[in-house]
């Protein structure tokens, strides 16, 4: 798969664990760049290099190596192969494929070492349909032509990033597999000759024209999150929890309905048995938007934790590099790492073996910077290339990031980092999932930036309802204040009892329970409740809104909470987001209709003739 340098050898002169010390490439090598030690066929890569020797990080097992092993230079840096092929892949950290791997070698569960595959399948034929004509102007990112991926997804085939001239020759429209020659390009007088495969460093951001603003959703169909904390295409979130919290059920039901037209997973450091329950459970998944299988748009790679510290370093940069890939096509990826954690883990190893002084809790004082340098690769982008041939010129790539920090301390060192480069926290309370309250997001610790980004988005989608004249954005400023306060009046319950307390108060407190219990619970495996989409969001919670809103000035009128509490279709406003599917709003606004008369209905019986 990557053609060695003969000439450019070293040998090894030491092994400490996962690292190897090589001397003789010294004035050859440069950081980053791929070794491979010769006997067994193990890649390695350069992360330290001295006047004597150079010490590598290898990606796979170094057990039973010898000193004075041969070892060569393969003078590129560790880089995916990025062309049709990738959607419906499964590939370990460094892009080798795990489903080929496992068809060729069926006879044991684990990987051998030194096996040397290419990533992307050579022999399947692609139908290819040139965009371009002869002898016209291209530069990085023209679109040359397109491939069906998938039957959902269009693959774009670019001009690779830095490469402009003149287009010499175009193959005309057939099928071809990834290795052929499909066009040439006139740089400077010479013609160079390219298919479908681009290759690009896993830790270099892919170029672009110009990064924007956010200005839209990611909808996620979850209503916590739409509403409470909202995530833009573009955006970056961490997810931390402790054991048993849901970040793996969250990551999953956000691969199937948020509205991302690419997902790429990265299973990173977790338990082998948890990647392949995932892994089971994306096989079984069904794309709601086709009605196929929703691996036809999904990349994963699956790093477990018995898998080589170097190979789980480099995954969640594989998988960035792949997601960048489709983000230049105008396609918006969502990036799902589980978790980064397990990644920052393999950091401290690393460092350790490298006996370098250990910053907090042993991890070392790169980790924010490495961290960084990991977020900061999200955004919305204008696309380089022409205009108007994508089906957007604009791209978007969100991650999303799964943090386990141990005994769900938010204070320990690799939660509190990320938080300083994430733009939203949602903080899973594991007292929360354990009284079955899914999804298991703390309102009162997490948060979002993004609210003022998007409320435009959301203000052209509200259901401007004339009974509660409120936006998007003071819907949520009502959510929080009841939520708020009932937070407050918790320990004065406990103390005095809820019997005792005033009327408004007991108002609170149910109304926190309605809300609670009517729109932040979600069931994921629910037919109906599964996903929730704007505009029955919006109902749902205005519906409750609005109970709050008349039931309040009821209180001052005279009417107990009781009698409140005893309207008969309480019950229907609990139930109406697993009961009434997005198609059916119609009957939200009957449910609406009803309140407003039972409430009216309510303050006649009240009413005082004044003799």
């Amino acid at each position: 798969m990557i053609a060695s340098n003969e000439q450019d050898s070293g040998y090894i002169s030491a092994i400490n664990g996962s690292l190897i010390e090589i001397k003789g490439l010294e004035h050859e090598i440069r950081l980053h760049d791929l070794v491979k030690i010769s006997n067994i066929n193990v890649l390695g890569e350069a992360i330290q290099i001295y006047s004597d020797k150079v010490i590598v990080q290898c990606f796979e097992d170094t057990s039973n190596l010898i000193l004075n092993e041969k070892v060569v230079n393969l003078s590129e840096p560790l880089s995916m192969e990025l062309g049709p092929g990738l959607l419906s892949s499964i590939f370990d950290g460094i892009q080798r494929p795990l489903k080929t791997l496992y068809s060729e070698f069926n006879d044991t569960a684990f990987l051998k070492r030194g096996i040397d595959l290419p990533s992307l399948p050579r022999e399947k034929e692609w139908p290819f349909i040139p965009l371009k004509k002869e002898n016209s102007q291209v530069v990085s990112g023209d679109i040359i032509g397109v491939v069906q991926e998938t039957p959902l997804i269009k693959h774009y085939i670019m001009v690779p990033p830095g490469i402009s001239g003149t287009l010499s020759s175009i193959a005309k429209k057939g099928d071809y597999s990834i290795t052929d020659d499909l066009y040439q390009i006139k740089i400077q007088g010479k013609e160079k000759s390219f298919n479908m495969i681009q290759k690009w460093p896993v830790t270099k951001s892919r170029p672009f024209f110009k990064k924007l603003s956010p200005n839209e959703p990611l909808i996620t169909g979850t209503r916590v999150i739409d509403l409470l904390f909202p995530i833009a295409k573009g955006g970056t979130v961490a997810v931390p929890g402790g054991f048993g919290t849901g970040k793996t059920v969250i990551q999953q039901t956000l691969a199937k309905w948020c509205d991302a037209n690419v997902i790429v997973f990265v299973g990173c450091g977790e338990r082998g048995n948890e990647i392949a329950d995932s892994l089971k459970e994306f096989s079984k998944l069904t794309d709601p938007r086709t009605g196929r299988p929703l691996l036809e748009r999904v990349v994963i790679i699956a790093n477990t934790s018995n898998m080589p510290v170097s190979a789980r370093e480099a995954s969640i940069f594989s998988g960035i590099t792949i997601a960048e890939y489709y983000r230049d096509m105008g396609y918006d990826v969502a990036l799902m790492a589980d978790s980064t954690s397990r990644w920052a883990e393999s950091l401290r190893e690393i460092s350790g073996l490298l006996e370098e002084m250990p910053a907090e809790e042993g991890y070392p004082a790169y980790l924010p910077s490495k961290l960084s340098s990991f977020y900061e690769r999200a955004g919305i982008v204008k696309v380089l290339g022409e205009e108007g041939v994508r089906t957007k010129d604009v791209g978007s790539l969100t991650i999303i990031g799964s943090v386990s920090p141990p005994s769900g301390d938010f204070s320990e060192p690799v939660t509190a980092t990320t938080k300083r480069f994430v733009q939203a926290f949602w903080a899973l309370d594991a007292r929360l999932a354990y009284a079955k309250h899914y999804p298991a997001l703390n309102w009162l610790d997490s948060y979002s930036n993004y609210p003022e980004y998007i409320s435009r988005w959301w203000n052209k989608r509200d259901i401007n309802w004339s009974e509660i004249d409120i936006d998007w954005i003071n819907t949520r400023k009502w959510l929080n204040e009841i939520l708020s306060e009932e937070n407050n009046l918790r320990n004065i319950t406990q103390l005095i009892g809820e019997e005792n307390l005033p009327e408004d108060q007991r108002l609170i407190l149910f109304c926190a329970k309605l809300i609670k219990e009517g729109f932040l619970i979600q069931n994921a495996f629910d037919p109906i409740d599964n996903y929730t989409d704007a505009k029955k969001l919006m109902g749902i919670i205005k519906i409750i809104l609005l109970l709050y809103q008349k039931a309040k000035i009821l209180l001052g009128q005279g009417v107990i909470i009781e009698e409140i509490k005893d309207l008969n279709l309480i019950n229907d406003i609990l139930r109406m987001a697993s009961t009434i599917p997005n198609e059916d709003f119609e009957k939200i606004t009957e449910l609406k209709e009803r309140l407003l008369k039972e409430l009216e209905k309510l303050k006649l019986s009240y009413s005082r003739v004044e003799y």
